[in-house]
């Protein structure tokens, strides 16, 4: 299975974009595009990530308590370059990222420029449906970085 995430719009601190997957289509809100990471204000790198579950962790636990019928780990991109524990998960604004993908249904530009999406929780379980089933039917999911 592929997720495409294509970015779109640039803040200075909030990177817009949209992650498509099949007939389904999400808004993402990352961190601002930097040449140099900064840990925590940075989105990761262009390019194609495997996504597999983690089990571990405090935000694995806060899901799971959540979701209890539905979690069964976080959705974590593996081999981000100068990156370490980055999941697609729920979110809002440029706080809520620490160098994730957060994904909503709606987006939302501020007078500042800068960008936030609404509806994260509905929009994160609609996908994260769809990735938990191709995971549990034995096919590897990847999603695709790219710029527009």
């Amino acid at each position: 299975m592929n997720l495409y995430l294509s970015r779109m719009g640039y803040g200075r601190d909030s990177t817009l974009g949209r992650i498509s997957l099949g007939s389904l289509s999400f808004f993402s809100l990352e961190d601002e595009r930097r040449d140099v990471k900064v840990p925590g204000y940075t989105c990761i790198p262009v390019g194609s990530y495997e996504i597999k579950l983690r089990k571990a962790g405090g935000l694995h636990k806060k899901y799971k308590a959540r979701f209890p019928d539905l979690h069964k780990g976080m959705l974590w991109l593996q081999d981000v370059p100068g990156f370490e524990w980055v999941y697609i998960h729920i979110g809002n604004d440029a706080d809520d990222t620490a160098g994730c993908p957060l994904v909503g249904e709606l987006p939302v530009i501020l007078p500042t420029g800068e960008f936030e999406i609404g509806r994260s929780t509905p929009a994160y379980v609609a996908l994260y449906r769809k990735v938990i089933a191709a995971l549990e039917a034995g096919d590897r999911v990847w999603v695709h970085i790219r710029e527009l």
